[in-house]
């Protein structure tokens, strides 16, 4: 019970840091939608997956993967729900994009997934902030 209580847990912050939360959850949330709707097309338009297969898994899955950090990954973020955790992959997913889906590209390719990674991660420590679903269950436990 106590592991669900810090993933939950809402730090104690000025207003406006809330308020900076929540536009950087909802921005980046709503951003990160329009990369996450057309995977999921994609993933289920029956037309064969063109994806990049990683760590020996099969293009399918690893777009299954990707769709789901960044389509359902957003949606939490929107709805400020276990913000942590669903930071976690869509920072995972970033990073893969930004070091191994475009490596051998100039930053200028790889800018817009880098720009993700730093804002996911920073959710990964900050949260949520108190306009948040987070900060509802916090406030029940």
């Amino acid at each position: 019970m106590n592991q669900i209580k810090k993933l939950f847990s809402v730090n104690a912050a000025p207003v406006s840091t809330d308020v900076a939360l929540l536009l950087v959850r909802v921005g980046f949330g709503v951003l990160m939608l329009t990369h996450g709707i057309p995977k999921l097309g994609m993933l289920f338009s029956g037309e064969p997956i063109q994806f990049l297969p990683l760590f020996g898994l099969s293009t399918g899955v690893s777009l299954a993967l990707a769709t789901a950090a960044e389509f359902g990954g957003s949606i939490l973020l929107i709805l400020g729900l276990g913000t942590r955790l669903a930071a976690i992959p869509m920072a995972f997913t970033m990073f893969i994009a930004a070091f191994v889906a475009h490596a051998n590209d100039p930053l200028a390719v790889k800018e817009l997934a880098l720009l993700y990674l730093v804002a996911f991660v920073a959710l990964l420590f900050a949260g949520s902030g108190r306009y948040s679903l987070d900060k509802l269950i916090e406030a029940k436990l």
